[in-house]
């Protein structure tokens, strides 16, 4: 048996067309690889888009995308991401799921989870991320024991962040640990945190998460470098995911100490450093602090210029200061996250509790739907409002 574990695909995430092209182009080498490779099924373990929103040429570039698999009968199973995620409930998934391009298997009977059975006999079920990793609780609550007690080969889909894997860079978020999921899975198709990680636990499975399709910002460019995936067979009663990278634009990042330097220094500093750039992706970070001037006088017109056969540069500055201001430092983590963050130093000046306040804000930042008129946008936002907080 062979099936593929995506994550994380966040389609319509970076606002430069270049690198939105790319995520998508990502996106659908994967799946044309499982097709290539004859995987019996596709799983997404949540943030296939990222807004529960998109707009509609993302939509329809997506299913483009997916209807190759349906083409090939090959089956896409998903949960809801944190991104995919509305406070109302609905989900854009719900649109591709109608159009017989995906099945979600979070799905309940008595307010039980129940088991989405692949002609495999492969059992699925899992339950969707929630913005500021609020689905946790709702995971710890849930009835698991005849999930547990259910026979045959099972895959549990989530998308959440365990405090065993819990990188340093997140050490200041609150996490649940791994005895939150059902036991007795042979499979845990994970998402959430951008990492490639797969092992055994003991008791549980084979624990995996496959990375995003494609790095989502500055850090996960330098990091990464590109997306990737599983491919995960089952031999002799052994689960063996393979990861598959997915390059699509070769990345190279350049790190420049612009520490006790003047702009003029670092702006030949990095034209003398920077040599393999033709066709290419190109990030720049530039940290420390100047000895004089500002950082406007770098001249990064003129160094983006003399590099113009690079695919793309991207510069970040956000460690470079100057002497004329007192240095601050800037907070890396995902914006998810640090809302989370603030909204837990601060629950007890709220009169809603944490998970409507995350529900609320993210009603605030609803964009308006394709044709909708301003009055009745402003009603329908109105009206989940006072939905939300019982008026």
């Amino acid at each position: 048996m062979k099936f593929a574990h995506l994550s994380d695909c966040h389609i319509g995430a970076w606002r430069e067309d270049t690198l939105r092209d790319i995520n998508l182009k990502s996106f659908e080498k994967a799946i044309e690889i499982c097709i290539q490779e004859y995987v019996g099924f596709v799983i997404i373990a949540g943030d296939l888009f990222d807004t529960a929103l998109p707009s509609i040429d993302i939509l329809k570039q997506t299913a483009k995308i997916l209807h190759k698999l349906k083409d090939h009968d090959i089956p896409v199973y998903i949960i809801p991401g944190s991104h995919d995620f509305s406070s109302s409930g609905k989900t854009m998934l719900d649109v591709l799921e109608n159009s017989g391009l995906l099945i979600n298997v979070m799905k309940f009977n008595d307010n039980k989870l129940i088991f989405t059975e692949d002609r495999t006999g492969v059992k699925l079920t899992g339950m969707y991320g929630k913005k500021g990793g609020l689905e946790t609780s709702e995971l710890e609550k849930l009835e698991k024991e005849h999930l547990e007690k259910e026979p045959g080969f099972k895959i549990f889909l989530f998308h959440t962040l365990l405090t065993e894997l819990k990188p340093k860079e997140f050490e200041r978020i609150e996490t649940k640990p791994l005895t939150i999921l059902p036991k007795n899975f042979d499979y845990y198709a994970g998402g959430h945190p951008h990492f490639i990680y797969s092992q055994k636990q003991e008791g549980y499975g084979m624990l995996a998460y496959p990375g995003p399709i494609y790095p989502n910002n500055f850090e996960e460019l330098e990091r990464l470098k590109q997306g990737s995936f599983f491919i995960v067979e089952v031999k002799n009663n052994k689960i063996i995911p393979k990861n598959i990278a997915l390059k699509i634009k070769e990345v190279v990042s350049y790190k420049i100490t612009a520490e006790n330097k003047t702009p003029q220094e670092v702006q030949e500093e990095i034209l003398n450093t920077i040599k393999d750039y033709g066709d290419k992706i190109i990030t720049i970070r530039i940290e420390g602090c100047l000895s004089s001037g500002k950082i406007s006088d770098i001249n990064f017109k003129q160094i983006f210029e003399n590099f113009r056969e690079a695919y793309l540069i991207l510069k970040n500055t956000s460690k470079l200061t100057t002497k004329e201001f007192e240095e601050f430092s800037i907070d890396t983590r995902n914006i998810d996250e640090i809302e989370s963050t603030i909204l837990k130093e601060h629950q007890g000046q709220s009169i809603l509790p944490e998970d409507k306040t995350l529900n609320l804000m993210n009603l605030l930042d609803k964009e308006k739907l394709e044709g909708e008129k301003n009055a009745d946008f402003e009603l329908r936002i109105i009206k989940e409002i006072k939905n939300l907080i019982e008026l």
